[in-house]
């Protein structure tokens, strides 16, 4: 795999090409930056180009909307090929989106009051600096609705929570083979890192971990 960045000069910050794609003023970037770490990778948005008609509408997702929440990871896993490893319920999300302890966050990108796509996002933190980073972990949009604006609204929505909220950088994955997605995160200013690895730690190792025994 390989990392990029977006600079805070990025489109989804301050382009003016943005500015024609999404609805609002276009908040300057004064600090933070972008990170994409393609590693197994999660987004599965197509390249954006300008959209022609209504602007897309961005909203947080509620509790109500969990059925359609699920039906666009479930877009997204079989996107990716991943159909496979797909167990997640309504349930399951409802307790991690909405529990008393809520895990993870989503946006939903509407087209007429239809759920087209989603952004799933969650807090991680940067120890040097103190401050606060949002990890995207989905990133999706219908494969109907693509090319119309919706991936590019999801981001720059993204992108001014974490200015918002002094965020220094958002950070997520993108499959190696996903060229449109590649394309469309380099058209943003992403630029590749090459001085990290990413590493996961799950199944039988995982365990033996916690328990203190030997793997492999």
């Amino acid at each position: 795999g390989k990392i990029c960045r977006v600079t805070s000069s990025g489109m989804v910050a301050d382009g003016k090409r943005a500015k024609s794609w999404v609805a609002g003023p276009s908040p300057a970037m004064t600090q933070g930056e972008c990170v994409v770490v393609a590693r197994r990778g999660r987004l599965g948005v197509a390249g954006e180009v300008d959209p022609v008609g209504a602007q897309p509408s961005i909203r947080p997702a509620s509790p109500s909307d969990i059925p359609a929440v699920l039906r666009l990871i479930r877009g997204l896993a079989a996107y990716e090929r991943l159909l496979h490893e797909f167990t997640a319920t309504e349930a399951d999300l409802d307790q991690a989106l909405f529990g008393p302890l809520p895990r993870i966050h989503a946006i939903l990108a509407e087209s007429d009051g239809h759920a087209v796509g989603i952004a799933l996002f969650y807090y991680s933190f940067s120890t040097f600096t103190a401050r606060a980073n949002i990890f995207l972990e989905d990133l999706f949009v219908d494969p109907a609705y693509r090319g119309r604006g919706f991936g590019l609204a999801l981001m720059r929505h993204i992108a001014q929570r974490a200015v918002a909220e002094n965020c220094r950088r958002i950070e997520w994955r993108v499959l190696n083979w996903n060229q449109p997605s590649i394309d469309f995160y380099q058209r943003l200013g992403a630029e590749p890192i090459e001085d990290w690895h990413t590493r996961q730690l799950g199944g039988d190792a995982l365990v033996a971990l916690a328990k203190g025994i030997a793997h492999g």
